[in-house]
C-alpha cells in the first residue's frame, strides 16, 4: 500500500485559536511571530479510504504554521525550507507522495523546487482541481439555464496553472472568453493561446460574464456584490475565497459554488475538519489520494502549467477509483433547489431584456 501526506495551513492567524485558545486574545502580529518560530507538525492520520474494487490507502495531514499573508511576505527560500522539512517528516512517516495544499502549491515555482529537494514524490493537485472546476461549472450553468455558446466566460487569475487550463477547456464551449490577471503582458500571452479570448487587468470586466471561474492567490476577497450580473454563476476555486461573503447575503440572484468538493470512496476519517461534510475533500487532496491508490509515487502535477492531458488523466483515475463531485456547496452550505430556482428565474429576466 502506498501512503500519502498532504500539507495544510491556517487561512488566518486567528484560526490557530482552534488549537490554542489563547490566540483569540493576541494581536495577529504576535501570533505570526510565534508561528514563524514553529516547525511543521503532524496534524492527523487519514484512514478508511477504500475503492469499490477494494484498493486502500492511508495518509497524514501535516500542518504548516504559515498564513497566506506570511507565505507572500516571507523570503521564498525560507518558506521552501519549511516545505522540505515537511516532506522529510512525511517520508519518515512512510509516505511516498506529498500533496501541496492551498498556498503551499502557489509559493515560488509551484512545487518544482520542493520536489527537487525532497526524497518523496510531490504533486500540487491542480490537475484534478481543474477537472472538477470545469465539471462543476458546466453542471451549474445547465441548472440555471446558461447556454455556453450564447454566453460569456470570465476567468479571474487567468495566468495561473488552474486558471489557464480552465479557460482553455471551457473557452471551447463559450461564445466569448475574458482573461483577467494582474500582469497585462502575462495575461495577453495566456489569452493568445485561446481563440477569440480577450485579456484585461480590469476586474470590473466580470460584469459582462455569465460564468466566472475565479482562482487567484489573493489573501483577501476580490469579488463583491456589485461586480456580478444577475443570473450568473461563479465557481470559486480559491482558498482563501475570492468571493466576498457579502455576495451570499446581498445577491440571491447569483449562484456561487465552491470548486473542487469531492466525495471520497470508503468510510474515510480525516481526523480534522476543514468545513466540508463527512467523507468529502478538496480535489487537490483527492488527486494525492488517487495517485497513492494507484501506487503512482510520481510528481504528477508541478509548476505553473496544467495540461489538458493531465486533467483528462485525473478524470479517468477518479472514474476508476470511485471519486466524484459531491453536489454543490456555497459558503460552507449545501446549495438547495430553491437557491438554484431563484438564479434560474433571474436568468430568465436578463434574457428577456
Amino acid at each position: 500500500m502506498t501512503k500519502f501526506a498532504f500539507l495544510i495551513h491556517p487561512l488566518k492567524a486567528k484560526d490557530t485559536a482552534k488549537k490554542y485558545p489563547v490566540a483569540k486574545y493576541l494581536p495577529n502580529s504576535w501570533i505570526e511571530w510565534i508561528m514563524w518560530r514553529m516547525s511543521p507538525k503532524l496534524i492527523s492520520r487519514v484512514t478508511g479510504i477504500k475503492t469499490p474494487s477494494g484498493k486502500t490507502t492511508e495518509g497524514i495531514f501535516i500542518g504548516i504554521p504559515l498564513t497566506p499573508k506570511m507565505f507572500q511576505e516571507r523570503p521564498v527560500e525560507e518558506v521552501y525550507d519549511r516545505l522540505v522539512y515537511a516532506a522529510e517528516l512525511a517520508r519518515k512517516e512512510g509516505c511516498e507522495i506529498l500533496g501541496l495544499g492551498a498556498f503551499t502549491s502557489v509559493v515560488g515555482d509551484g512545487g518544482v523546487t520542493v520536489a527537487g529537494r525532497s526524497n518523496i514524490a510531490v504533486t500540487t493537485g491542480n490537475s484534478y482541481t481543474v477537472a472538477t472546476a470545469i465539471e462543476g461549472s458546466l453542471k451549474a450553468c445547465e441548472m440555471v439555464g446558461i447556454d455556453p455558446k450564447e454566453s460569456v466566460l470570465a476567468v479571474v487569475g487567468a495566468t495561473g496553472s488552474i486558471g489557464k487550463t480552465c479557460a482553455t477547456v471551457l473557452g471551447r464551449d463559450f461564445g466569448k472568453t475574458i482573461m483577467i490577471g494582474r500582469d497585462m503582458e502575462r495575461t495577453e500571452a495566456a489569452a493568445a493561446t485561446i481563440p477569440g479570448a480577450v485579456a484585461t487587468t480590469d476586474l470590473l470586466a466580470i460584469k459582462e460574464a455569465d460564468l466566472i471561474v475565479t482562482v487567484t492567490s489573493s489573501d483577501a476577497a476580490l469579488i463583491e456584490p456589485e461586480h456580478l450580473k444577475p443570473g450568473s454563476v461563479v465557481c470559486d476555486v480559491a482558498r482563501p475565497r475570492d468571493v466576498s461573503v457579502r455576495v451570499s447575503k446581498e445577491r440571491p440572484d447569483v449562484l456561487v459554488i465552491e470548486g473542487g468538493v469531492v466525495s471520497v470512496p470508503g468510510d474515510v476519517e480525516f481526523g480534522v475538519s476543514f468545513g466540508f461534510p463527512p467523507k468529502t475533500a478538496y480535489a487537490c487532496m483527492c488527486e494525492t489520494m488517487m495517485l497513492a491508490l494507484e501506487d503512482r509515487a510520481e510528481s504528477f502535477t508541478l509548476g505553473k502549467d496544467v495540461t489538458v492531458e493531465q486533467v483528462d488523466e485525473t478524470n479517468r483515475m477518479a472514474e476508476r477509483l470511485g471519486f466524484h463531485i459531491s453536489g454543490f456547496r456555497s459558503f460552507e452550505k449545501a446549495v438547495n433547489e430553491e437557491s438554484i430556482a431563484r438564479v434560474r428565474e433571474a436568468r430568465k429576466q436578463v434574457v428577456k431584456v
